[in-house]
């Protein structure tokens, strides 16, 4: 049986004690050690294994898939886009709600599965579907049967063997659950993220060494050397951007010199890994960025949004509401669900 892995990362800042100069030598003191990265990537798959219950655990967290879900804007705002493009062209039909459909579709994007209960007549026959969350059920060691897991910790709802519907991504590895296809892209979304926490953290406390303060003056009195150390140690913190002022009686040119170590919020490096972390969510998505609300980096623009749109429809919405009319087949041929078609296709029709 295989163990599971829990990723966490590991805080190793650890302030060093200022160094006590011996008489007439040099003095350095650190703001502290950097943080270390993650040992492991946060995309290792798992494997599928039986849970302490009768159920198979998935290969991956899918409350860490939820929260990753908001780490960046783009990728937050893409799932709800293709549900949009998708009921755009839905028939409205009393087996499926439209809300039924939206939330399996965001389900089947963010987690490469949703899940549909049956609701049958007194014939057997299927009358309609009701979505299930996909972060709470998971397929049971039992053929064709799925259980929900209840938020209190109690025995997980059961439902009967074929009373559900599993709509999955395939999966090279195992065919139990599926995997999204972004899956692979989750690591430019954490960069996103962790740039954006990063800036803002410099901003807010400061806690960073951009410059190195040399003084070579013999004359500096030790208090007012004290007092210049204690200025920079209390430049962290809210309010670090200010400035400071520093008198030195008889001092000379250069008995004092501010030398830039390097600056890790300058404003290019910054835009480049946004920029790029950018790039790969919209790819993972096979997102175009007209669509997407980025701003253009160039005075010709994306090009015709009319085009892009039809494009779009063509290679991502109608494969996406194919995987939907998959259910056509528990449904008499009266009950069928249905899309149509963009107004250009209906009018050459």
């Amino acid at each position: 049986m295989a163990k599971k892995r829990r990723f966490q990362s590991r805080n190793t800042f650890q302030p060093i004690e200022n160094a006590k100069p011996e008489s007439g030598g040099a003095m350095a003191f650190s703001f502290g050690d950097p943080e270390s990265v993650l040992t492991s990537s946060p995309g290792d798959y798992l494997g599928v294994f039986a849970g302490p219950g009768d159920y198979y655990e998935p290969p991956i967290s899918l409350r860490g898939l939820g929260k990753i879900l908001r780490a960046n804007g783009h990728h937050c705002a893409i799932p709800p886009f293709r549900r949009n493009r998708l009921l755009q062209y839905y028939i409205s039909n009393n087996v499926l709600s439209d809300d039924d459909l939206g939330n399996a579709s965001i389900d089947y994007d963010v987690f490469g599965n949703c899940y549909l209960q049956k609701i049958f007549n007194r014939f057997g026959q299927v009358i309609q579907f009701k979505h299930l969350p996909a972060i709470s059920m998971r397929r049971m060691k039992e053929a064709d049967r799925y259980c929900q897991l209840r938020s209190d910790g109690k025995e997980p709802i059961k439902f009967q063997p074929g009373e559900v519907v599993h709509l999955k991504e395939y999966d090279v590895n195992q065919t139990i659950y599926g995997i999204p296809q972004y899956y692979g892209g989750i690591n430019s979304v954490m960069l996103s993220e962790e740039a954006t926490l990063f800036r803002r953290k410099y901003y807010v406390n400061g806690a960073h060494m951009g410059y190195i303060l040399y003084t070579s003056d013999s004359s500096l009195d030790p208090k007012d050397e004290e007092a210049i150390k204690k200025a920079v140690r209390e430049s962290k913190g809210v309010g670090n951007f200010r400035s400071l002022y520093l008198n030195i009686p008889n001092g000379k040119k250069d008995s004092v010199q501010l030398i830039p170590v390097g600056d890790i919020a300058t404003k290019d490096e910054f835009e480049r890994i946004k920029n790029t972390t950018r790039a790969d969510v919209l790819a993972m998505w096979r997102m175009q960025p007209a669509l997407s609300g980025a701003i253009p980096e160039n005075a010709a623009g994306f090009g015709d949004i009319t085009k892009i749109a039809d494009v779009y429809y063509e290679f991502e919405t109608v494969p996406q509401q194919d995987v939907f009319l998959k259910l056509n087949r528990y449904l008499a041929p009266g009950l069928k669900l249905q899309f149509g078609k963009p107004e250009k296709e209906r009018a050459s029709a």
